[in-house]
């Protein structure tokens, strides 16, 4: 399977390109059209198809809002980590690298690195023979789940940028936790398939009912589905600015796909962090999901301005 999957790398070289980039008015300038091949946005003809134009209208979008995190980092600091939980194929990872650090890896810049953390070992061995053939050095895929890597020797103890994008349920949270332990400056979410929360409210629906009007917002089934899947963002926000992240909740205009389209993006502020904190239990309390405080933690810290 593996010499398969080294055969079709290698046939990349031999398929016909456009001209130049601008031939392709969708792909950035700079951005390499055989590494948009082998992660089949591009056709092997260098062609862009329905879905592939999608694909990448999706990852740019998401790019112009990275970078200027990016470059936040560079011109405080000059090199930058950032670690892309949930990896999958990698598809942000490498398109970051081609685009931002490949022109870091010279100079005082040559500490930039990316590393990708993907549960699944095929997707982790694909990723690491295409940053080899493309000579990525400063990319690494690590086989580990969200909540493994927060205590992995293989990562820094401090990573500037932590990105997790679909990741389903409470990967979301590990990789908030992930964030938190690691001193991340700037944070990038686009949450996925939040199922716990609305577990918590359907369990205790039936003690919660009749204490206050507000019940009514989650008594039906559907109901509970979509406002936990709300409340538990909001939860998350709250969480964030407890530690002292200024957060901004926007729209990730593109993934017209997916109807989970909440983009949540924080950084690190040291802002008062007493009142988001207060508030964060009193929505736990007003709503019934007291046990929940473990996993919406504010940590000590939150309890003084």
């Amino acid at each position: 399977m593996k010499r398969n999957k080294t055969n079709n790398v290698g046939k990349a070289d031999k398929a016909p390109l456009p001209a130049t980039v601008t031939d392709i008015p969708e792909i950035k300038p700079g951005q390499s059209v055989a590494l948009l091949q082998e992660l089949h946005i591009l056709t092997r003809d260098g062609k862009l198809n329905q879905d592939s134009r999608r694909k990448l209208k999706q990852v740019y979008h998401l790019y112009q809002f990275i970078e200027p995190l990016l470059n936040d980092v560079v011109n405080d600091k000059g090199a930058v980590s950032l670690v892309d939980h949930g990896a999958g194929k990698s598809y942000l990872g490498f398109i970051i690298y081609d685009l931002f650090f490949k022109a870091l890896q010279d100079g005082s810049h040559g500490n930039s690195h990316i590393y990708g953390i993907e549960t699944r070992d095929e997707l982790v061995q694909r990723s690491r023979e295409l940053a080899a053939r493309f000579d990525f050095p400063g990319m690494s895929f690590l086989p580990l789940s969200v909540a493994e890597s927060t205590t992995s020797s293989e990562l820094p103890a401090t990573i500037d940028i932590v990105t997790a994008l679909h990741a389903c349920n409470t990967a979301t949270d590990d990789a908030i936790d992930f964030a938190l332990k690691k001193q991340a400056k700037h944070i990038v979410l686009v949450p996925c398939c939040q199922a716990e929360v609305a577990s918590v409210l359907r369990k205790n629906k039936g003690q919660s009912l009749g204490k206050s009007a507000l019940t009514e917002i989650w008594r039906h089934p559907i109901h509970t589905r979509e406002f936990g899947s709300q409340i538990t963002n909001v939860l998350r926000c709250l969480q964030l600015e407890a530690h002292g992240y200024q957060v901004n909740v926007t729209e990730l205009v593109g993934w017209e796909h997916s109807m989970k389209n909440e983009l949540i993006i924080a950084t690190y502020k040291d802002l008062p962090r007493r009142r988001p904190a207060d508030r964060l239990k009193e929505v736990l309390d007003t709503v019934g999901l007291q046990e929940m405080g473990h996993r919406f933690y504010t940590g000590a810290e939150a309890a003084h301005e």
